[in-house]
């Protein structure tokens, strides 16, 4: 039994000890008032993650100023006093169940503000590029303007501190304003606040002093992009000079982190980046810092447990696996560990909605958002309900239905649960979505669920007398175009298939199709030693891929030598591979395996003849083929409304 009694310890940060080891990291919810103050949903999604255990909470970012940009709605403000209610009821809500609350304050984004306004020019320490359009330059701050920012941050820091929040964080990372005045590539300035790295510091140096001269006693910690991981970017070392300029200037924590806007799939990793991906970031803090230091990026509760007693951390930071699982550091304490719902790091509905200016959602936890509304209290008048299909659509319908008290079965024609999640985690870069299967069943095992595996499900079976609803989640079927010839050869492959039954595959593999799950089985082909080619009719792979999540991947496919032939239409398959045709003619593809990953159309079938029968749900891919995070929410909505 893994033990994880570094995580569950208590920790100091300044004058303030928290029970535990784990912090929620600052992430944007996008749950504001378009004026930017904090609603009572977004109160409630910070109030359920102390109540879940998490030894300090920290909000996403506040403006501490609005004199030189506005923030994107759905963003916090503290720049006046119409701020304090907010954050009082934030800090009320916490410490009522509990908790602690720790404010992130924010000097702005300068070059990488999202939309240029062309009455107030975009603000930075030099005159660099604007980050989306370079064709626009931004206005570098004049020395007073910088006072005055710093000015701002006391200014917050007394709200905060007369608000109730226990500690406050700035933001100064991901070549964001601050970073960006302490960058050589970025700051090219003559002044007191350009140059050596001292001065380069002296933005940030400034600001953390006013926040604790202003709020005297609360901790401040500062969260720092170690490597910018692109070149040109500042690295390791003169990170670590920067940092110990900035534990003299007061600051009781350290948050490292790597990335900026051009190596975006660093500030969110996903999945193919793997596990505790940034530690090593950390460890460059600890080397050179004698306060505290947290670790953060796609941590388990195993490795951070590894991080913290091997010392290259003091603290872990848990940002999406809490939007996941508020309990996550509740159950570690109460010996269950397997219960933790696990977070798939797919971005879509976390990064991706902040992305499009959209409220904060999960992939695997629909109640997001909707913590308060989406309590799963028992029904009044419980039901008799089928569920069909055992996918991430099914399963989470049979979870929710049985938690609220309805009487449930589950069929699956499989002999396993998991449907197309089971295929799909193969590899070793999606094994998260492995271990949410084997969540689905602890859950199901503890709730009342008959589940029946290897058993299909048709209009007339007797299994539905007597129900009162059936959940379709028959999920989808896959494409297999007849027109092209030799698609029914003995060396073509469904790419389900292919996931399952890796002796069929041959040293060279032709992939027919470019979408995500073809590329994510060329990816485990060709890092498992195969020789792979694409071949995808648009002019992109993986055209519904959140663009942080394709860098990743484009990188790896690359540095495992996979061919992509974009723009390039199978016409045939030979016995020597497959012929496609693209824009200068005809393309023969030698493969000893031809792997079809042409999509997937709705199964439908069983949802249209059962109209009339019972009162019929179709959810997830058997009405519209999506990603996970659809299914899982439909799953949850169409329970959740029985």
């Amino acid at each position: 039994m893994t033990d994880y009694s570094r995580i569950l310890e208590p920790g100091r940060i300044g004058a303030l000890t928290l029970p535990n080891r784990v912090i929620m990291a600052p992430m944007g919810t996008e749950m504001g008032t378009h004026e930017g103050l904090f609603t009572e949903r977004e109160i409630a999604y910070y109030a359920e993650r102390a109540a879940g255990g998490t030894g300090l909470v920290v909000t996403g970012i506040s403006a501490v100023s609005q004199d030189f940009e506005q923030i994107n709605p759905g963003l916090c403000r503290v720049d006046t006093d119409a701020c304090v209610p907010g954050l009082t009821a934030l800090a009320e809500a916490v410490h009522a169940v509990g908790g602690l609350i720790s404010l992130q304050l924010t000097a702005g984004l300068g070059r990488n503000i999202n939309v240029v306004d062309p009455q107030r020019p975009p603000i930075s320490a030099s005159d660099n590029p604007h980050y989306a359009d370079p064709g626009v330059l931004c206005r570098p701050l004049e020395t007073a303007e910088i006072r005055l920012i710093v000015q701002r941050f006391g200014e917050a820091a007394a709200r905060a501190a007369r608000a109730g929040i226990d500690a406050l964080d700035i933001h100064g990372h991901t070549g964001y304003l601050i970073d960006q005045f302490m960058s050589p590539q970025w700051n090219r300035r003559e002044d007191e606040y350009g140059g050596s790295t001292q001065n380069r510091c002296r933005f940030a140096v400034e600001i953390i002093q006013a926040v604790k001269q202003a709020a005297p006693g609360l901790p401040v910690s500062f969260r720092l992009s170690v490597d910018h991981r692109y070149p040109g970017g500042r690295g390791v070392a003169e990170s670590q000079e920067i940092a110990r300029i900035l534990e003299a200037a007061g600051l009781d924590l350290m948050m490292a982190d790597e990335g900026s806007y051009e190596a975006m799939d660093y500030v969110f990793p996903p999945y193919y980046l793997g596990d505790a991906c940034m530690v090593p970031a950390a460890r460059a803090m600890k080397d050179v810092l004698t306060i505290p230091v947290m670790a953060v990026g796609n941590l388990t509760p195993e490795n951070a447990q590894a991080a913290l007693e091997a010392g290259d951390a003091d603290f872990v930071g848990i940002g999406r696996g809490l939007i996941a699982d508020p309990q996550w550091a509740g159950k570690l304490a109460a010996g269950r560990r397997e219960d933790i719902r696990p977070c798939i790091r797919c971005n879509q509905l976390c990064v991706g909605n902040a992305f499009f200016a959209l409220p904060l959602g999960c992939a695997v936890n629909p109640q997001v958002g909707f913590e308060r509304e989406r309590a799963l209290t028992p029904v009044d008048a419980p039901r008799r309900v089928a569920v069909v299909g055992g996918g991430p659509a099914g399963l989470e319908a049979a979870r929710v239905a049985a938690a609220r008290g309805h009487d449930v079965d589950l069929y699956e024609q499989a002999d396993h649960l998991g449907g197309v999640l089971w295929p799909a985690a193969t590899p070793e870069f999606k094994s998260e979505l492995r271990t949410m299967i084997g969540w689905w069943e602890r859950q199901l095992a503890a709730l009342p669920v008959r589940v029946h595996l290897g058993t299909s499900i048709t209009a007339d079976s007797p299994e539905l007398d007597g129900v009162d609803d059936v959940i379709v989640a028959t999920g989808a079927t896959p494409v297999v175009p007849a027109s092209i010839p030799g698609i029914e050869a003995a060396h073509v492959v469904e790419v389900v298939d292919a996931h399952l039954d890796r002796a069929r595959i041959g040293h060279s593999v032709a992939v027919a199709g470019g979408g995500l799950s073809g590329v994510d089985l060329a990816l485990e082909l060709a890092e498992d030693g195969h020789q792979v080619t694409v071949v995808e009719m648009a002019d992109q792979i993986a055209p519904d891929l959140l663009i942080i999540n394709k860098i990743t991947l484009l990188r790896r496919l690359e540095a495992a030598g996979v061919r992509l032939l974009t723009e390039h239409r199978v016409v045939a398959v030979t016995p020597e591979g497959v012929r496609a045709e693209g824009p200068d003619g005809t393309v023969e593809i030698p493969a000893d395996t031809v792997v079809t990953a042409f999509g997937v159309r709705a199964a439908r079938g069983l949802a249209d003849a059962l109209e009339g029968r019972a009162k019929v749900h179709a959810i997830g891919d058997c009405v519209h083929p999506a990603k996970v995070a659809e299914a899982v929410n439909a799953g949850f909505e169409a329970a959740f409304a029985l």
